[in-house]
């Protein structure tokens, strides 16, 4: 099975900590690494927990609040002193051009590799990338300003075709592809068999969803439903509900509520307030609507399974 796997290099709110790193994780899939936010500091937790940053894909941005875009700088940088000469896509509302403009201007003549800002639409749910292994979509949340989530979610697999099948109906080996791919099979007599015989089906296609940052939105339950995973932001306990309305922010049981209506496996909540030194209220809170509910911390590796 293709390796399907989120590091959390960061899982805090605005105001930094000594407890948790800002907002940023790593998506893994068949290798290929996928960057979802970019808080300060995120290019050290990727030496910290040791991966390998020559393998980033591109970069995905929810939306241009500091602690999710002021680890950017450096990492280019970096990028570029590593060698780096293959493009980076960066998928962002179109007022990054305004952060990174200026940085690129002075610094970008050095650069080894260009630097493709793809603007996301804060108002739609798109695809925005897709290839051979996963589509990445992109939805609206509700935050001060233009924010997306994302959704991972690989491509499904061709169904498996039965060996004792193919010898005791002699298929041709030019047809077992198209016999995968869902066709029925037609014998030397003219008999039809269908495919339902022959075949299998496949694993389910695995589902990763990423929500930060967000007031409660119900809008965004069809976009995420039957996730293997969502990670969704959780910066306060119900106890601050009127502070997190104010903020455009959730809490942990409202998160809860979204991972419970839209019928996903897993909830992981993070982008915890400064406030909290321990989180075991926002993790009862979450339990007690949605029992599998786990805090995120940083260096969590989550392997995205069919369930």
């Amino acid at each position: 099975m293709t390796k399907f796997q989120v590091t959390i290099l960061g899982c805090g709110s605005a105001m930094p900590t000594t407890l948790h790193n800002p907002a940023s994780q790593l998506v893994d899939v068949n290798e290929k690494l996928f960057m979802i936010d970019c808080g300060e500091g995120t290019q050290l937790q990727m030496r910290k927990y040791k991966t390998r940053i020559s393998k980033l894909h591109s970069i995905f941005i929810s939306h241009l609040h500091g602690d999710h875009v002021f680890g950017l700088p450096g990492l280019l940088a970096t990028l570029s002193l590593l060698g780096r000469t293959s493009n980076l896509n960066i998928y962002a509302h179109k007022e990054m051009d305004l952060f990174l403009d200026p940085f690129i201007k002075y610094f970008g003549n050095q650069f080894s590799y260009k630097i493709n800002l793809i603007p996301l639409d804060p108002h739609s749910h798109q695809l925005i990338f897709e290839n051979n292994s996963i589509r990445v979509f992109s939805f609206p949340l509700k935050h001060r300003i233009n924010t997306n989530g994302f959704l991972f979610e690989e491509k499904e697999s061709p169904r498996h075709i039965k060996r004792e099948m193919i010898d005791f109906y002699n298929i041709p080996f030019r047809q077992i592809k198209d016999i995968k791919q869902g066709a029925d099979f037609i014998t030397e007599n003219g008999n039809l068999i269908k495919n339902e015989i022959l075949t299998t089906p496949s694993v389910p296609p695995r589902k990763y969803a990423y929500c930060s940052d967000t007031a409660y939105f119900p809008e965004i339950i069809p976009y995420i439903q039957n996730a293997n995973v969502l990670y969704h932001e959780a910066t306060f306990a119900e106890a601050e509900g009127i502070r997190a309305q104010e903020t455009f922010h959730s809490t942990a049981r409202q998160a809860a509520e979204i991972a419970k209506a839209a019928n996903v496996k897993k909830l992981i909540i993070g982008h915890f307030s400064s406030r909290y030194n321990e989180l075991d209220e926002l993790l009862n809170e979450g339990q007690t609507v949605f029992p599998n509910t786990a805090l995120a911390f940083e260096g969590m590796n989550i392997n995205i399974e069919s369930q």
